[in-house]
Parts: structure tokens; sequence; C-alpha cells
């Protein structure tokens, strides 16, 4: 039995779960399992728009994926999501500290998750993320999950904080690398998204000078000024470099100490670089992400800048996550804006 799944590996052999093509979703768990029965998923942004933009029957394509490979794990973007349910059953020695009865959010990637789902997702339309649906999941024993917060209402769903908790690592990592600087300026490319937003709160909580958010849409711009998370708002396609670096230049008057890409679509690593000071940080929390276009972008353009790949976790991720939806209003109305859209 090993506490990162590798017994869970069908294919193929010798690689951990997150890589492999094919699960086993056996019900039956070992002694440091936990069996999840299944009652939501949230489609990591990327994952969604891949699948949204591809055509066809989505619900279909989604079913393809989790029965051919045992978990949800989309080959095009390589990402999944998570999902929230209700604790079935723990193993003896199990040290996730959960049990049954308990209903978590697991903070663990549903590209390495072991899942099954029984209803064939008939109650998803497919126009939303979040994928209400049957089933079970198995967690291992180095896996993580939260317990759902007890003051859910109709202000602060159990939608909600599925959502925050998708992306509840992006804040985390924010807030670390801002205090490694003396009052910096923060750009956010995509700062109306849901990662952006907090990723914004939690940049003006660590300390940032001020804050930029650059959106593509003069609707995402609205928006964004409504709820005041930025000090600053820009408007341009991450995906223009030049269109980008010259927006948050204008923004801020110069570019930006760190720089973090919240954005669901690829392209946009070249223009994080561009709008980045020397010396400065870009952190890339999208999955859409090109990490050798990033790489070999910033070696071509000369630019002395640390890039950081935001892998999800951080101690405390989840309750740092949760306490800026609790204690920003704009951070809470913009999720309630994402959430009513869908």
């Amino acid at each position: 039995m090993s506490a990162v799944g590798l017994h869970r590996v069908l294919e193929p052999a010798g690689v951990l779960p997150q890589a492999a093509t094919r699960l086993d979703t056996d019900p039956t768990i070992g002694p440091d399992e936990v069996r999840i029965a299944v009652e939501r998923l949230n489609l990591d942004a990327a994952s969604f728009r891949q699948l949204r933009e591809a055509g066809g029957d989505i619900r279909a394509r989604v079913l393809e994926i989790i029965s051919s490979r045992g978990k949800m794990h989309n080959p095009v973007t390589g990402s999944g999501g998570m999902l929230i349910g209700t604790v079935a059953e723990v193993g003896p020695e199990s040290p996730l500290g959960l049990k049954p009865g308990d209903r978590v959010a697991t903070l663990v990637s549903l590209t390495l998750t072991p899942l099954e789902i029984t209803d064939g997702l008939q109650s998803w339309t497919g126009a939303s993320e979040q994928v209400p649906c049957t089933g079970h999941a198995i967690l291992f024993g180095r896996s993580i999950a939260a317990v759902l917060p007890d003051d859910l209402d109709d202000d602060f769903t159990e939608e909600m904080a599925l959502a925050v908790f998708d992306v509840c690592g992006a804040p985390a990592l924010v807030q670390r690398v801002v205090r490694q600087y003396r009052e910096p300026t923060v750009a956010v490319l995509g700062g109306a998204g849901k990662s952006g937003s907090l990723a914004l709160a939690a940049a003006r909580r660590s300390g940032a000078a001020r804050t930029v958010g650059l959106v593509p849409t003069q609707s995402e711009r609205a928006l964004l000024d409504r709820v005041r998370l930025a000090d600053l708002t820009a408007l341009a396609d991450a995906r223009d470099p030049v269109a980008t670096a010259a927006a948050v230049e204008t923004a801020l008057g110069g570019p930006a100490d760190v720089t973090v890409v919240c954005v669901d679509v690829p392209g946009c690593e070249h223009g994080a670089v561009l709008a980045t000071a020397p010396g400065g940080t870009v952190i890339f929390f999208s999955m859409a992400t090109s990490f050798p276009a990033a790489a070999l972008g910033a070696e071509g353009l000369a630019a002395d800048v640390t890039m950081l790949i935001g892998n999800g976790y951080v101690p405390g991720h989840a309750a740092a996550a949760l306490d800026l939806v609790r204690a920003e209003p704009g951070v809470r109305a913009l999720f309630q804006a994402r959430l009513a859209a869908h």
C-alpha cells in the first residue's frame, strides 16, 4: 500500500497517479485510504474552456474521460479540478483526520484522484464548470481535504466554497511572494476571475503598494472597478505581449515587481514576462501555461525575472482563502457574479 497511490496505477507501471493514463477506482479502500461519496465536481477553468470550445456533447466527453482514465484528467490541457462530497469510509491508518459523515472538499487535483461516476451526469447541463453528480472517489494517505465551513448560507454558499477551494493556492502563494518585497507593485492578469480576485485581495493585504488588475473586456473592467479589489484596472488581451506590458506600465508608471497570471487561455507567458521589472517575480497560476514558452521567452527577452509555478498547495491555503472571502466583500461579490453568470 502506497501513501501516494502507486497501488492505484494501472497504466503505465511505475508512475505516480497524476502521470498515469488509467487508475483503479475499486471502492474497496486500503488501510490509509478514504472513500468519498461524490456530490459535485469543479472542473478547472482551463479544462472547462477547452471542452466547451471543442464543441460537441461536453457531458459525453467528460464521462468518456472519467470512464476511460479512472479520473478526470483532460488529455488536452492536462488538468482536472476538484470535488466535494461526503466521507463514506475511512481506513484505520488514514492520517487525514476525516470521519464518516464529514462533508469535504478535496484539495488535490482530479488528475490524480480515482473517480467513478454512476449517474451519467444526468443533472449537469454542461453550462457550468460545476458538475453535480453521483459516484465515488478515493483519497490516499498523502491527499489533502478540507471539511466544508459551517457558516454556509445564502450569501456564502456551498457552490462558492467549492469555487474558492478550487483556486485557494493562488492567494497563499501571492501572499508569500509579496511579503518578500518592500511595498511592491503587483499586476494580476485575469484580475476579474476567481483566482485573480483572490490574488488581488491577498496582494493588498500583504503590503503591495499598488495593484492593477488586467482584463480583456470592458464588461470585466466594469466588474472589477465595481468590487474595488484593485487600485487600478487595465484593458488588454493578455495574449498580446506588447499590449499587456504597455497597459501594465501605463497603469503603474513602470513594470510590475510581481506579476500573477490567472488567465485560463494559453499564450500569456511572454506578456507576463515583459510586464515584469528586472529582479521581479512572475507567478504562473494557470493550467493553460506553457512552461517551455515561459522559460524560452524569458531567455529570448533577456529578462532577469524569477518564474514560479503555482502548484495549488501552500500550507494553510484553504483557511487563508476562506478568510479572504469572509473579510473582503469585493471578493465575495465577484464570486457571486461569476457563479450567477453560469
